[in-house]
Parts: C-alpha cells; sequence; structure tokens
C-alpha cells in the first residue's frame, strides 16, 4: 500500500486515483494506524442525544477530534465527559471516507492527572458556595430520627407488613 502514495521520482507520472480509491486507502491506513489509540485533550461541546449516544469533541489550543462513545458503552465510562475537563481518551479512530472525515470512538475515559481532578472540585465548590448552599445561616437541622417515612411498595405486599410489623414494635 505505501507504494501507491510514495512521492514519485522526478519526471515520472504521479499515480492516478479515483476520489473512492484514494478514500479507501486513506481509511485502511489511518484505522490500521490507530486502532487503539490515547487521546489527551479538553472535553468541548458535549451532547447526550435521546439515542444514549454521547457525541463530544476532544481539543487542545490548536486542533479538535470529533469523537463519539455508543450508547452500549457510554454508561461504562468512569469519568463522563464534562465541557472543560481535561481527559485520556481511550479507543479507535475511524473514518468517514465519503465525506473526508475522521473521529475517535472512545472506548474508556479518565481525568488527566490529579490536578485536573481537584480543579474540577474546586469549581464545583465554588458554584454550589455561589448558590449559597454552604451558608450556615440557611442550613435546615437534621433531626436525628426521621419524623416522616415515605413508603413506595405494593399495598398488600410482604415489604409493607414487614414495615408495618417493625414500626409496632
Amino acid at each position: 500500500m505505501s507504494d501507491l502514495i510514495d512521492s514519485p521520482v522526478k519526471g515520472e507520472n504521479a499515480p492516478e486515483f479515483s476520489v473512492s480509491e484514494l478514500s479507501s486507502v486513506l481509511k485502511r491506513m489511518i484505522e490500521g494506524e490507530f486502532s487503539n489509540v490515547r487521546i489527551r485533550g479538553e472535553v468541548g461541546r458535549v451532547s447526550r442525544p435521546a439515542s444514549g449516544h454521547l457525541y463530544f469533541d476532544l481539543k487542545d489550543d490548536k486542533s479538535v477530534i470529533a469523537s463519539v462513545t455508543w450508547k452500549g458503552q457510554a454508561s461504562k465510562l468512569v469519568t463522563q465527559p464534562e465541557e472543560g475537563l481535561e481527559v485520556v481518551a481511550t479507543g479507535k479512530i475511524t473514518t468517514f471516507a465519503g465525506q473526508s472525515r475522521y473521529q475517535m470512538i472512545v472506548s474508556e475515559m479518565s481525568v488527566a492527572g490529579i490536578g485536573a481532578l481537584m480543579a474540577q472540585l474546586e469549581k464545583r465548590k465554588k458554584k454550589l458556595e455561589a448558590e449559597g448552599l454552604f451558608d450556615k445561616s440557611i442550613k435546615k437541622e437534621i433531626p436525628y430520627l426521621p419524623e416522616i417515612i415515605g413508603v413506595v411498595t405494593s399495598p398488600s405486599g410482604a415489604v409493607i407488613q414487614d414495615i408495618l410489623h417493625r414500626l409496632s414494635d
């Protein structure tokens, strides 16, 4: 395959390809060479359509790679993609030969280090603080024992009977 794209010797004609032939060659080369790759980048443009797939970008200061995690794998990701989060994504590069496009299919994702994880935690803490959720003056004291208990169960099942029995003890 490499002799198909080697530079021609000066004075010789370069090989001629149809658009489809060249697209096919590039697809085989890219997908063969990048069938298992790890990419470090910042997550951007996260989309979670009803299909259950995750669509997002991995980017750095110079480039962007469109990425997807299919529905079956999306719920298994330890780290879910979140705008601005720096991650290391593992997966494979696939191409759309008919459109001259490529993307990464992500199978695993982790935060790109403890520094990034701490930054994410601090960001969330500041957001909650700005909402006043840490203000002691508006905090409600939690009672030692609950005053009200809610149970969602069948009215005639064993669960409700067991709960009623325990409460009467």
